[in-house]
């Protein structure tokens, strides 16, 4: 996160954005504070992906589009752990 130029606070903020997004766009119904957790754990996980193909994201709006699919894939992990 700090190598990205985005700090603790700004992670937060822009972890529950994400994660808000993953929410609404898999249609699931979670809180502020899982959206939060999935936006930050989302990041972490999509930049580890993406960092397999060579591909980074950096700056808010990376953070962002990666916390956005990071979370979008952990939540349909869940779903099909769930099942």
């Amino acid at each position: 996160m700090e190598g990205a130029g985005v700090g603790w606070i700004a992670a937060i903020i822009i972890g529950g954005i994400a994660g808000w997004l993953a929410e609404q766009f898999m249609k699931s119904n979670m809180g502020v504070l899982m959206n939060v957790l999935l936006g930050i754990a989302g990041a972490i996980v999509a930049n580890a992906l993406l960092g397999l193909f060579g591909i980074a994201l950096g700056g808010w709006i990376g953070y962002l589009i990666a916390g956005f699919i990071g979370a979008c894939i952990l939540i349909a992990i869940g779903r099909a752990i769930r099942r």
